[in-house]
C-alpha cells in the first residue's frame, strides 16, 4: 500500500512561497552585483548624481614630440664643425639640418623646411650654466614639445680649477632655469644630456701633436693644459676636474629626476669615448660633424626608448 500523503496547508504554501519569491530576489541583486560591480575599480554612481567618466591619464613622456628647442653650449652651436672658429648651427646635432648629421630634430621632425619651422637653437658658444635660464626663457616662449639641455663642459674648462664653477652655484643655476621653463610651459619636455668626459679626451688626445700645439691656444686649461705634463701635481689638477664633472653630472641626474617630464641621459654621452674623427680636426675638443651625428644618434635612442635609461 501506497503511504497516505498529506495536503500542504494554506499555511505551509504560503510560507515557501514567501521562500521562493526571496530566493528569486536575492538571485536577481547578485546578478545585478555582478554585471554592475565585478570591476573593482568601476566609478560608483550615487543615488541622484550623474556617473563619473573613467578619466585614463595621458602618458607622461611623448616618445615623438614635434618641436625642438635647444639651449647650451657650443657642442649644440657645432662650434668648428665646419669652418674653423666658427658656429655651424646646421651641424647641430640637436636642431640642424645638415643631411651628414641627421640630427635629432631631423630624426624626429623630418624634411629640412619642416624643421626650420619647429625646430629653434638658443644654445650660445662658451655658455655657462649661469646662461641657462635666460635661454630657457627664450625656448620656453616658443611652447615646444620638447627642449634638449647640454651644458657643463665650460664651467670645468677654466683656466684655473679654482675658478670652476662650484657644485653648488650649478645646482641653483641649473634648478632656476628649469623653474623658469616650467613658469611659461608646464607640459614642455626636457631631454638633458649628461657633460662629456674630458678626461677620457686629454687622454686619448694627448698623443697627437696637432691636437697638443692647438690645445696650448686655451682650450679647457684645466684638462688639457700642458697635455704631457704627467707630473704627480698635473694628475691632481685633472682629477679635481673630473671630479667636478662627475658632481655636475649627479646635479643634472638629480634635478631632472625631481620633474615628471624631464629625461637625462643616464651618462650616455659622458660614457661616449669621443675620439679621431669624431673630433673636430681644428680642435681635438669640439664634436665634428660624425660626432655631432653621434650625439644626435645618442639623444634619439634615449628620447625614443620605452622606458628612461638607468
Amino acid at each position: 500500500m501506497q503511504p497516505r500523503r498529506t495536503r500542504p496547508t494554506r499555511d505551509t504554501r504560503l510560507s515557501r512561497r514567501a521562500r521562493t519569491t526571496a530566493a528569486l530576489t536575492t538571485a536577481a541583486l547578485l546578478t545585478a552585483g555582478v554585471l554592475t560591480g565585478c570591476d573593482s575599480s568601476s566609478d560608483t554612481q550615487t543615488k541622484g548624481a550623474p556617473a563619473k567618466k573613467r578619466i585614463i591619464p595621458t602618458p607622461v613622456w611623448d616618445r615623438s614630440p614635434d618641436s625642438i628647442a635647444a639651449v647650451g653650449d657650443s657642442i649644440t652651436r657645432a662650434f668648428d664643425a665646419c669652418v674653423v672658429l666658427s658656429d655651424c648651427p646646421e651641424a647641430s646635432w640637436a636642431t640642424g639640418t645638415d643631411v651628414q648629421v641627421r640630427s635629432l630634430a631631423t630624426r624626429l621632425i623630418g624634411e629640412p623646411t619642416a624643421v626650420a619651422q619647429r625646430a629653434w637653437n638658443y644654445a650660445r658658444t662658451g655658455a655657462e650654466v649661469a646662461d641657462l635660464p635666460a635661454q630657457m626663457t627664450r625656448a620656453a616662449a616658443q611652447k615646444p614639445e620638447l627642449v634638449t639641455v647640454m651644458v657643463g663642459a665650460n664651467d670645468a674648462c677654466a683656466d684655473a680649477t679654482t675658478l670652476m664653477t662650484p657644485v653648488e652655484d650649478f645646482r641653483a643655476s641649473f634648478t632656476h632655469a628649469m623653474r623658469e621653463l616650467r613658469r611659461t610651459a608646464p607640459k614642455t619636455q626636457v631631454y638633458v644630456s649628461s657633460v662629456p668626459d674630458l678626461k677620457r679626451l686629454w687622454s686619448t688626445g694627448k698623443g697627437n701633436p696637432l691636437g697638443r700645439q692647438i690645445w696650448k691656444l686655451g682650450i679647457c686649461a684645466t684638462m688639457l693644459g700642458d697635455a704631457e705634463d704627467l707630473s704627480a701635481k698635473a694628475d691632481q689638477r685633472r682629477a679635481l676636474v673630473q671630479e667636478r664633472v662627475v658632481a655636475y653630472n649627479a646635479v643634472l641626474k638629480d634635478v631632472c629626476g625631481k620633474d615628471l617630464r624631464c629625461r637625462y641621459d643616464g651618462g650616455a654621452v659622458f660614457e661616449y669615448r669621443f675620439d679621431g674623427d669624431l673630433l673636430s680636426r681644428w680642435d681635438w675638443f669640439h664634436p665634428s660633424k660624425v660626432g655631432q651625428g653621434r650625439l644626435a644618434e645618442i639623444a634619439y635612442r634615449n628620447i625614443t626608448a620605452a622606458k628612461p635609461p638607468v
